[in-house]
C-alpha cells in the first residue's frame, strides 16, 4: 500500500471509507502549470503509494488543480475527495483569492468543484471560514452567519452533490455542539511550532470530529514559523535518522489520534518521505520533549 509498513493506528474511518492517515495536499501543484504531465505524475504516485485522502479546490490555480485531478483519476480509487468553498480565485489580489462566503456563492463553489473535477459528488466538502487569518480574512457584507451557511450546504448534500460536510479556519467559539454534530471534519492551521488551536482539537477529539491540519509544517505564508527551523526539531530529526518534516508529521500523528495529514509536495521523494510517517514511532520520551518545545505564541497559551 505504502513505501513502509503502516502502524495498526495509522488508518481512520471518514466520509465512510477507512483511509489510511496520510492523505496529498495539491494545492502546491499549482507551481506546475507550465508542465500538466508531471503535476499528473505526482498525483498518480500518491495514489500508487496509498493515499487516503486527496484535498484540493476549484480556486487552486482557477481550477487547473482540478483539472489535473479529473485526468489522473478514473474514478475508481478507494480515496476521499475532498475540496473546499468560500473563496474565489483572484489573480489581482496579493494572495491570489478573494472572499465568497455568501450561501449562493458557495453553491456556485460546488458547482465549479463539480464541474471541474468531472464528478457529480463530493465526498467531503469544507466551507473555508475567513473570520481569522492567515491568509485572507472576511469583511463587510462577507461576513456572514455559519447557520446560513451550513443550511445552503444541507441544501446542497440533500440534492446528492456533496456527502459530509467539514469546517476549515473556523474559530473555537463557533463550535458549539450542534455545529460539531454535523460537522465531519475541521481543517484548521496547525503544527509543531503553532499549538495556538489546541483547545478546538480538543474539542473535535471529544466529539469524533477528524483534524486535518493545514500547514502542518508551518512556513507556507510570511510570518508562520516553520517547523524544520526549529533547531531542537532539527537536532532530534538527525539523532532519529528522519528528516525534520518527517518529525514534524510523525509528531502530528501520535499528539492525537484523530488527525489526517494532508501535507503538499511537488516532489515525488518528498511525497514518499512524507508517506513514510505512517511507520515511525515516536518514543514516550523523544513525544515528552517535542510536547515541551518553545515554539511562537507558547508563553502567551500559557497566561
Amino acid at each position: 500500500m505504502s513505501t513502509a509498513e503502516t502502524r495498526r493506528d495509522a488508518t481512520i474511518e471518514l466520509a465512510g471509507l477507512t483511509i489510511s492517515k496520510v492523505g496529498y495536499g495539491t494545492m502546491q501543484l499549482e507551481r506546475l502549470g507550465d508542465d500538466p504531465q508531471a503535476a499528473i505524475g505526482v498525483v498518480r504516485r500518491a495514489v500508487d503509494e496509498g493515499v487516503g485522502v486527496i484535498d484540493t479546490a476549484h480556486f487552486y490555480g482557477d481550477g487547473f488543480v482540478n483539472d489535473i485531478l479529473r485526468r489522473a483519476l478514473t474514478g475508481d480509487e478507494e480515496i476521499v475527495m475532498s475540496t473546499k468553498v468560500g473563496a474565489e480565485y483572484d489573480p489581482a489580489g496579493a494572495i491570489p483569492l478573494r472572499p465568497a462566503q455568501k450561501p449562493h456563492q458557495l453553491r456556485a463553489g460546488v458547482e465549479d468543484n463539480l464541474r471541474s473535477l468531472g464528478v457529480e459528488y463530493i465526498d467531503l466538502l469544507f466551507l473555508r471560514r475567513l473570520d481569522a487569518g492567515p491568509g485572507i480574512t472576511a469583511e463587510g457584507d462577507q461576513l456572514v452567519a455559519l447557520d446560513d451557511q451550513l443550511a445552503e450546504l444541507e441544501q446542497l448534500r440533500a440534492e446528492g452533490k456533496i456527502g459530509h460536510i467539514g469546517l476549515s479556519g473556523i474559530t473555537g467559539d463557533s463550535l458549539d455542539e450542534t455545529v460539531l454534530g454535523v460537522t465531519a471534519a475541521v481543517q484548521n492551521n496547525f503544527s509543531l511550532v503553532d499549538r495556538s488551536d489546541e483547545p478546538t482539537l480538543r474539542a473535535c477529539a471529544d466529539n469524533g470530529v477528524v483534524w486535518m491540519p493545514f500547514f502542518p509544517l508551518g512556513g507556507a505564508q510570511p510570518g508562520i514559523a516553520k517547523v524544520g527551523s526549529h533547531p531542537v526539531v532539527r537536532d532530534m530529526a538527525a539523532t532519529l535518522g528522519i528528516t525534520p518534516a518527517q518529525l514534524g508529521l510523525a509528531w502530528l500523528l501520535h499528539h492525537a489520534a484523530n488527525t489526517v495529514l494532508v501535507p503538499g509536495t511537488t516532489s515525488i521523494a518528498h511525497l514518499r518521505e512524507n508517506l513514510a510517517v505512517s511507520a515511525i514511532e515516536l518514543s514516550a520520551e523523544v513525544m515528552d520533549q517535542l510536547d515541551q518545545l518553545d515554539w511562537p505564541g507558547k508563553l502567551d497559551q500559557l497566561d
